[in-house]
C-alpha cells in the first residue's frame, strides 16, 4: 500500500469508526458487531503504526469514545476513566508479559504478579463517597468528562448508599443487565410492540442516561465494581487486596477475580473464564490482565488513552455450520409473525442450539436464506444465536425459497405489513394467539374499564378453559369468578357489578377497546361523535375515513381493513347480543369553537380534573397534546406547573389560567 492509499484508508477508518462509536456510546444504538468495529480499530491502529505521518491526536486509537449527552451536568473526573487496549490473540499477552518483565527488571521490581478479570459488558461508572457516603456518580464520556447520573445510579440495588467506614473514595465500576433479565426486558418490549434492545450492554448504558430517573429506577440494572480510583488516607500494594477492601465495605465487586503469578496462570486464567462466561449469570466481552503492583502500575503509568498495566483480552466469537432444515411461522401477543429457523441441532459457545429467530421478511431476504442451506451461526454478544451467512458453495439445487404467509397461520386472518413496517401482523381480533393480549387491553382503564379483571385473573381464566373469546366476558356468571377465589363471593359481585356497568359505557370506550391498529383512545372519541353508531363506523369507506382531518390514510386503511374482517363482525354482533352500548352517548354538538386549536394542560386544576378538561376542548373540536411545540396554539397551566410552563413562555405560547378557560367555554 503506497502512502496515497494509506492516507485514504486511515481517513476512511477513521470516519467509520467515528460514526459506529457515536451509535454504541451515544446513541446506545449500534449497527454492526462489537467484533466487526473492534477489526476496523485493529486495522486503523496498524496502519497509523506503520504510516506514522498521518498520526492524529483526534484519531478514536488516541482518545476515549463518548461524550457528554444533553440535558446533564458535567462532572470532570479527577482520576481519567480510560479504556483498555484490547488483544486479540494469547501471543499478543505474552507480548504484554515481555514487555512487562523489561519494564520489572529496569525497575529493580523483582516479582511481576497478574490479576485477571472478566471484562463486563455494561456501562462505565466512577462512584465517590464523602465520609463513607454516596454523593456523587458519573459516566465515563470520553474519559476526562462524564454525565452526572447520581439520581439515576441511587436506583441500582446494589450501589450501598453508606459504606462500613467513613472514608472519602472513588471507585469504578460497570453497569450491566443480567442475561436473563435481558431477555424478560426484550420480551416485555416485542408484546408492547417496543424496538428491542439491540444487546444487554446497550440496554443497561440506555437505562442509565435517561433524563428522568424514574424510567431508570424500572429497568434491573446491576453494578460490579474493579478498581478504586482514588482514596484518602489509605494505601495499597495490591490491587487483589483492594478489590477485597472493597468487598468488605460493602460494595457488589466483580466476582471472578483471579490472581496469577506468571503468564502461564495468566493464560490459563483466560482459558478458564472462556470455558465459564456461557455460564456467566451477566455478559462479558473479554478477560482483563492487569498488574497487580500498585506501585508497578505508577512506575508504568498511562498513555492518553489507555494504561500501560492492563490489556484486555476478546474472546473471538465461536461459529459452527449447521443445516437450516425449515422456516416456521410463529404468532406473538401483538399479531406479529416471526419466522423462526429450525435448526440441525450444534453446539455454539457451550450450549446446544436448534432454533433461532429470523426476525422478518427482510432479515430473511438480506442474508438470502433458503430452506435445506448450510449455514453459519454465532452467538451474538455471548447471548443470542444468530444465523450469520448461508454457505452458498454447498447448495445441492434442492434448497426451497421461503415466503412469508399472508395468511395467519393460527387463525386464517388476513396477515398485511403494512407499509414503512417490516413486521407481518395477523389482523384477526379473536386469534387465539393474540388473544391474552386482546383482553387485557379491552378491560383496561382507557377502554372497557372493567375494575378487579386483571392480567392475573385474565390469566386463570384462560389456563381453566373458562374463556375462549372476547365476548366471554360478558357470558361468564356470579358462580364462574367465586369459584376463583377462597371466600370470593364479595370479590365476585365487585365483578359482575363492573362488568354489567361496562355495557353502558360509551361509543369511544368500545372503539378504543377493540384494539384497531393505528386507533388510540382520541382518535376512537372523535369517530365516536363523528359516526353516533358503531354500524354507521363498521360501513364507512376508506375515501370517507381518509379525508376526516386528524385520521389520514394509514388509519382509514387499519380501520376498513378491521371492519371487513369475519371475526370482527361476528365478534361485535355478540357484544350486541350481550347487551354492550354500540352507540355515542354524548350529546351532539355543533359549536366547534376550539376547531384548528391544540391545547397543552400542565399542573393541577382546582374545579376539574385535567381529564375533564381534555374532554370538554375535545367536546367543542379541540384537540389536546402531551408535548408543548410550536404548533400549541395555548397552555392551560394550573397549580405546580413544570417545566411545560418554561417551555410555552420560551417559545412564545398564549398561556391561560383555569379562569381564563372557563371564560372561553362559557
Amino acid at each position: 500500500m503506497n502512502k496515497k492509499e494509506a492516507k485514504d484508508r486511515i481517513e476512511y477508518l477513521r470516519k467509520t469508526v467515528e460514526y459506529h462509536a457515536k451509535r454504541y456510546y451515544d446513541d446506545d444504538k449500534p449497527e454492526i458487531s462489537d467484533f466487526e468495529y473492534d477489526m476496523l480499530m485493529v486495522e486503523l491502529r496498524n496502519l497509523e503504526k506503520e504510516f506514522p505521518e498521518f498520526s492524529s491526536a483526534d484519531s478514536l486509537t488516541q482518545k476515549v469514545g463518548g461524550h457528554v449527552k444533553e440535558g446533564f451536568e458535567k462532572v470532570e473526573h479527577e482520576v481519567p476513566l480510560q479504556s483498555l487496549q484490547d488483544v486479540f490473540s494469547l501471543e499478543d499477552v505474552e507480548d504484554f508479559d515481555k514487555r512487562m518483565q523489561e519494564k520489572a527488571v529496569e525497575n529493580g521490581i523483582k516479582e511481576v504478579n497478574y490479576v485477571v478479570e472478566t471484562k463486563i459488558d455494561g456501562l462505565s461508572a466512577a462512584l465517590e463517597y464523602k465520609e463513607g457516603k454516596f454523593v456523587r456518580g458519573a459516566t465515563r464520556g470520553n474519559g476526562l468528562v462524564g454525565e452526572d447520573v447520581t439520581n439515576n445510579l441511587k436506583t441500582v440495588k446494589t450501589i450501598p448508599m453508606e459504606l462500613k467506614e467513613k472514608i472519602d473514595i472513588t471507585v469504578r465500576g460497570e453497569v450491566f443487565i443480567s442475561k436473563e433479565d435481558f431477555e424478560k426486558m426484550n420480551q416485555e418490549r416485542e408484546e408492547n410492540e417496543e424496538e428491542l434492545f439491540a444487546n444487554a450492554r446497550n440496554a443497561a448504558a440506555g437505562s442509565l442516561r435517561q433524563l428522568d430517573s424514574k424510567i431508570t429506577a424500572k429497568r434491573p440494572l446491576d453494578i460490579y465494581i474493579f478498581n478504586v480510583q482514588k482514596i484518602d488516607g489509605i494505601e495499597f500494594n495490591s490491587h487483589f487486596d483492594e478489590l477485597e477492601f472493597l468487598a468488605k465495605q460493602g460494595f457488589n465487586v466483580n466476582p471472578v477475580r483471579i490472581p496469577c503469578k506468571n503468564i502461564e496462570e495468566v493464560k490459563q486464567a483466560i482459558a478458564k473464564i472462556g470455558e465459564m462466561r456461557e455460564n456467566l449469570t451477566f455478559g462479558i466481552d473479554g478477560a482483563v490482565v492487569k498488574i497487580d503492583n500498585l506501585k508497578f502500575r505508577e512506575i508504568l503509568g498511562t498513555t492518553a488513552k489507555t494504561p500501560r498495566w492492563a490489556v484486555a483480552y476478546k474472546y473471538p466469537p465461536e461459529q459452527k455450520e449447521t443445516i437450516l432444515k425449515d422456516i416456521i411461522c410463529q404468532v406473538g401477543r401483538t399479531g406479529v409473525i416471526t419466522p423462526m429457523a429450525i435448526l440441525e441441532p450444534v453446539k455454539v459457545a457451550g450450549s446446544t442450539i436448534s432454533k433461532t429467530t429470523l426476525h422478518n421478511e427482510d432479515f430473511v431476504k438480506e442474508k438470502g436464506l433458503k430452506i435445506g442451506d448450510t449455514v453459519i451461526i454465532q452467538k451474538a454478544g455471548d447471548v443470542i444465536p444468530e444465523i450469520v451467512k448461508a454457505v452458498e458453495e454447498k447448495r445441492t439445487g434442492k434448497e426451497i425459497d421461503f415466503e412469508m404467509p399472508r395468511i395467519c397461520p393460527v387463525c386464517g386472518a388476513e396477515a398485511v405489513r403494512e407499509e414503512g413496517e417490516a413486521a407481518v401482523r395477523c389482523t384477526g381480533i379473536e386469534c387465539p394467539a393474540k388473544l391474552y393480549r386482546n383482553l387485557v387491553h379491552f378491560v383496561s382503564r382507557e377502554a372497557m374499564n372493567i375494575d378487579g379483571l386483571g392480567e392475573n385473573i385474565i390469566n386463570e381464566l384462560l389456563e381453566k378453559g373458562m374463556i375462549k373469546g372476547i365476548e366471554d366476558i360478558y357470558t361468564l356468571s356470579f358462580e364462574d369468578f367465586a369459584s376463583l377465589k377462597k371466600n370470593g363471593t364479595k370479590f365476585a359481585q365487585n365483578l359482575i357489578d363492573s362488568i354489567n356497568a361496562s355495557k353502558q359505557n360509551d361509543l369511544y370506550r368500545l372503539i378504543t377497546a377493540l384494539g384497531i391498529r393505528h386507533v388510540g383512545s382520541k382518535a376512537s372519541k372523535m369517530l365516536a361523535r363523528k359516526y353516533r353508531t358503531m354500524e354507521n363506523l363498521a360501513n364507512a369507506s376508506f375515501e370517507e375515513l381518509s379525508e376526516i382531518k386528524d385520521i389520514g390514510a394509514v388509519m382509514a386503511n387499519s380501520l376498513v381493513e378491521f371492519f371487513s374482517q369475519e371475526q370482527t363482525k361476528n365478534l361485535i354482533e355478540k357484544l350486541k347480543q350481550d347487551g354492550v352500548n354500540m352507540e355515542c352517548l354524548e350529546e351532539q354538538s355543533d359549536d366547534n369553537r376550539f376547531e384548528g386549536k391544540t391545547f397543552v394542560l400542565t399542573g393541577t386544576l382546582e374545579t376539574m380534573t385535567r381529564k375533564e378538561a381534555e374532554d370538554i376542548i375535545e367536546k367543542l373540536g379541540g384537540k389536546t397534546s402531551g408535548s408543548v411545540s410550536k404548533k400549541t396554539d395555548y397552555v392551560l397551566a394550573g397549580e405546580e406547573a413544570g417545566s411545560k410552563l418554561t417551555k410555552a413562555q420560551s417559545l412564545g405560547i398564549a398561556i391561560i389560567s383555569e379562569n381564563d378557560f372557563k371564560e372561553m367555554i362559557q
